[in-house]
């Protein structure tokens, strides 16, 4: 699992480039791959540069449209969307919430960011040994 700290007052966005380079799925034999099949993401992340870095690194974009961008209708191929593979994300969202209910994190008492990222790491190690109980 990869996570990555940014400032709070930064749009998540901004670090997707970031995240999507550090992805490493490790496999059986061999090195592991770094570029996924499929991408879930928001409709936060419906941007053309998004879209655009995604085909350039041919992986396929799950992304629906943001309400907020269409006010103008977009020319061209319609985006692709997939409801069934969508619904995956909602992991993701708990996931989220099981790392919110650790009081320490969402108050950030930690000046140093590897601080930080150690209550991070160790918040995920003790959700996955939950689940995994």
């Amino acid at each position: 699992m990869n996570t990555i700290i940014s400032p709070g007052n930064d749009h998540d966005s901004l670090m997707f480039k970031e995240v999507v380079d550090s992805i490493r799925i490790k496999l059986p034999k061999g090195r592991p791959r770094t570029r996924p099949g499929e991408l879930l993401a928001d409709p936060a992340y419906d941007t053309t540069e998004i879209r655009k870095y995604l085909r350039n690194r041919g992986i396929q974009s799950n992304i629906p449209c943001n309400k907020r961008n269409s006010k103008t209708p977009r020319s061209g191929r319609p985006v692709r969307f997939d409801d069934r593979s969508y619904k995956d994300r909602g992991a993701v969202e708990r996931f989220f919430a099981w790392l919110l209910s650790f009081k320490r994190i969402i108050i950030r008492h930690e000046r140093l960011v590897r601080t930080y990222q150690a209550f991070i790491n160790l918040a995920s190690i003790l959700i996955l040994w939950r689940v995994l109980k």
